[in-house]
């Protein structure tokens, strides 16, 4: 008989932001797939005779294929994915595998860095009168300068640490104020949460330092992290 898929978020860091529903499989399942920026509390929730298999170093055609090969044999899958599986997760292509196999499976949403992580460091993405919009994008990838430095509201960047100084200045040069409040999370929800708050021209110098993983937050709100910090997070620099 064909075991199940599950494809579920793990939240942002903090292994106490995973749902009760994605705990709830992940205590009862036979097989866990894992990122390696998994919590590994969440990892230790799984029973002691499951099989544990990290994501590192495998690349995602592997992944897909084992799913696929764990679910065939009968075992129900568990795979615990950073954040949420449907946003810079590579969920989506997980489940075409799965379909593409016949394999049965569900996607169980997790708690997404896009407002996390911010939330986490004090900054609303959305505040009245401030900002009514979020823009999300992958640093990696190619950027259309003109269109996000246009773009009102606020910016959200995964994984633009690396080229933090190249999405700064090409921001900048295609128009967005160089004054414009910007703030570098690093372990975001994490005890060893790291937060840079510092104008967008100065930013990238700012958060020399900082190791991923990193969300950068670009727009007015950033202004109000000093303001709504928890006084039980790490204070900006």
């Amino acid at each position: 008989m064909t075991g199940r898929v599950w494809l579920v978020g793990a939240g942002p860091g903090d292994p106490g932001l995973v749902t009760v529903r994605g705990l709830e499989l992940l205590r009862r399942c036979d097989a866990v797939v894992y990122d390696r920026l998994v919590a590994p509390e969440l990892v230790d929730e799984a029973p002691a005779e499951a099989l544990r298999v990290g994501r590192e170093p495998l690349a995602q055609e592997e992944i897909n294929r084992l799913l696929v090969q764990l679910a065939r044999r009968g075992l129900d899958v568990v795979r615990l994915k950073g954040g949420d599986p449907f946003l810079f997760g590579r969920g989506g292509e997980e489940a075409l595998a799965l379909v593409d196999a016949g394999v049965p499976f569900e996607v169980v949403p997790g708690v997404s860095s896009v407002a996390a992580v911010p939330a986490a460091a004090g900054i609303p993405v959305t505040h009245r009168g401030v900002s009514s919009q979020v823009t999300i994008l992958n640093g990696h990838g190619p950027l259309d300068f003109a269109a996000l430095a246009a773009t009102p509201g606020t910016l959200v960047v995964f994984m633009g640490l690396g080229r933090l100084d190249v999405l700064a200045a090409g921001l900048i040069d295609h128009g967005r104020g160089p004054g414009t409040p910007a703030a570098a999370i690093a372990s975001g929800t994490l005890p060893e949460q790291r937060v840079v708050v510092a104008r967008l021209d100065g930013i990238a110098e700012a958060a020399d330092g900082l190791g991923p993983p990193a969300l950068v937050v670009v727009g007015e709100v950033v202004s109000l992290a000093g303001l709504l910090a928890s006084p039980l997070a790490v204070a900006a620099a």
